[in-house]
């Protein structure tokens, strides 16, 4: 699906403020090594699909440098932007205990790092590992500054699984001729929708399917019979992706960072922000095998890219410059295709610590919206449907970014960057999937934009449900919780319903990135116990 709450200055955001009601003597969490990390943001040129451009990039590199940890390990990083484009660095997944400010957001945890300026950011991985990522946090940067954080275990302690012969990380990204920073500030001047990417990449590199891409091509060369371990981590922006291996099975082991019970199947669908691990065997006949990469667009009336990102899977021994055998993804609307996926999500161990008793219910539909022309140059600014200004909200309200950090004027108390008056539930309850308002853009307007939170008591125990709406279109949406992981304890389509919805108690997956599906419903619950904020995106 297109992320319109990406690509324009109103994004569908909730902020939860959480707050102690009680002094607590906060302390650094202590535990293993620190490692060290110098970022410099720079632009490099480079060369793809027959162009050579500048763009913006962590040490010249595409995808950017790998940072290793292993769980309870400090983690610094010192960013130096050497670019004149305001950047901030988010740490996707990460948990952030007592260290909020280290989230990166933008004008929500902190201000951007300005042209010249340095800023370091310090957190420890407090009971975490697995396979997480970073990324800019302003504007559309996130598109070529991008890189993969991978935490070990402890040491001594075993993966829930056989040792893999070698494990690889696959970054999927989407790539784009123009200049991206540009690219952003047009659409959103534009008031239409962001304009398809120019290619998909695995690993930054487009394969043979893109022109001038026959030789760049991602490959890994295996042995026969051996097992590897291969780290999927979605970059994109806009676009949902499927992901498989010709001939090959993918054995889920992890979700989000958090270990799975092993679900094995042909193709795996990963939205933007979501990990993956698998394991896959090198089972079949010696030879080259792709590995793909294609749209999953479950959005009506969308533009998008439809050729596949091409990687290889090439058993040593084959026969040099063989032809590859292709992949199977499913089509690029096969709903079914990814509620198969998310129904084999499970929690390793049973029962889990999922919150019975909750304290707090949170009602909260997602969609486009399409907002009525006011310019007096309608067809330069009003380019969305039906000459209208495209939006996203949620409970219909649009979030408006700050000129102040929001947590910086919550905790400094400074009144007139936000309000505390997000509602917990929507103004009107009606069919939000069926008999959602389509007079574009006469009854599809958000009744309000505005930097609007909600504040919520330390150890609050909330159930969360987001509704998909059918105001524009409906669609699979991503939705992340910065600092927090959340047991998805129940989804369906249509209108979520308490007397219908069926709930897993026992063993639902621990996620931070949920994609809400097309139509439908996701209820998720966690325990407010993060204190700082949480940001919805």
């Amino acid at each position: 699906m297109v992320r319109f709450s990406t690509s324009l200055l109103l994004w569908a955001s909730l902020l939860l403020i959480l707050g102690y009601n009680v002094l607590v003597m906060a302390q650094w969490p202590s535990g293993g090594q620190t490692r060290f990390y110098d970022f410099k943001v720079q632009s490099t040129r480079v060369a793809k699909l027959c162009t050579s451009k500048d763009m913006v990039t962590i040490n010249g590199m595409f995808p950017g440098p790998v940072v290793y940890a292993q769980e309870d390990d400090r983690v610094i990083v010192k960013v130096t932007n050497e670019t004149p484009y305001n950047t901030t660095i988010h740490w996707h997944g990460v948990r952030q205990k007592l260290s909020c400010w280290f989230d990166g957001p933008s004008y929500i945890t902190q201000c951007p790092i300005q042209a010249g300026q340095s800023f370091t950011y310090e957190f420890t991985m407090v009971k975490q590992k697995g396979t997480f990522f970073w990324h800019a946090h302003v504007s559309w940067l996130r598109a070529t500054v991008y890189g993969a954080l991978i935490v070990y275990p402890k040491t001594g302690v075993p993966y829930p699984f056989k040792v893999p012969y070698e494990e690889h990380i696959i970054i999927l990204g989407e790539y784009w001729l123009q200049d991206v920073v540009q690219l952003e500030h047009d659409t959103a001047a534009s008031g239409g929708p962001p304009a398809p990417a120019s290619a998909f990449t695995i690993n930054g590199h487009p394969g043979p399917n893109y022109n001038c891409s026959n030789n760049d091509v991602y490959q890994i060369d295996v042995v026969s019979g051996k097992t590897y371990m291969l780290r999927l981590v979605h970059a994109g922006l806009n676009v949902e992706s499927f992901f498989a291996i010709a001939d090959h099975n993918l054995t889920i082991v992890e979700a989000d960072a958090e270990y799975t019970k092993p679900f094995t199947t042909d193709r795996v669908m990963l939205g933007p922000g979501q990990t993956m691990v698998v394991l896959v065997t090198a089972d079949q006949p010696q030879g080259k095998y792709s590995m793909a990469m294609g749209p999953y667009m479950s959005a009506k009336g969308v533009k998008f890219q439809n050729i596949s990102s091409i990687a290889y899977f090439q058993y040593l021994g084959a026969v040099p410059n063989s032809f590859s055998l292709p992949a199977k993804l499913p089509s690029f609307n096969d709903n079914l295709a990814v509620k198969t996926v998310m129904d084999g999500l499970r929690s390793l161990t049973a029962p889990v610590n999922v919150p019975r008793k909750i304290d707090s219910e949170l009602f909260v539909t997602i969609g486009l919206n399409v907002q009525k022309c006011h310019s007096k140059t309608p067809k330069k600014d009003c380019q969305g449907l039906n000459n209208g200004v495209m939006a996203a909200s949620m409970n219909n309200i649009s979030f408006v970014k700050p000129k102040v950090s929001v947590l910086e004027a919550y905790y400094k108390r400074i009144n007139g960057y936000f309000t505390e008056d997000f509602p917990k539930v929507p103004q009107k309850f009606y069919d939000f999937v069926n008999g959602a308002p389509n007079s574009i853009p006469n009854n599809t307007e958000a009744i309000s934009n505005g930097t609007r939170t909600l504040v919520l008591e330390y150890g609050t125990r909330v159930q969360l449900i987001l509704q998909d709406t059918g105001t524009v279109t409906t669609e699979n949406h991503p939705i992340h919780l910065h600092g927090y992981s959340f047991y998805v304890v129940g989804y369906g389509t249509g209108n979520y319903s308490p007397q219908n919805a069926s709930f897993n108690l026992v063993d639902p997956p621990y996620m931070n990135t949920i994609g809400v599906p097309v139509g439908g419903w996701a209820a998720i619950r966690f325990i407010a116990d993060n204190p700082g904020k949480v940001y919805v995106w």
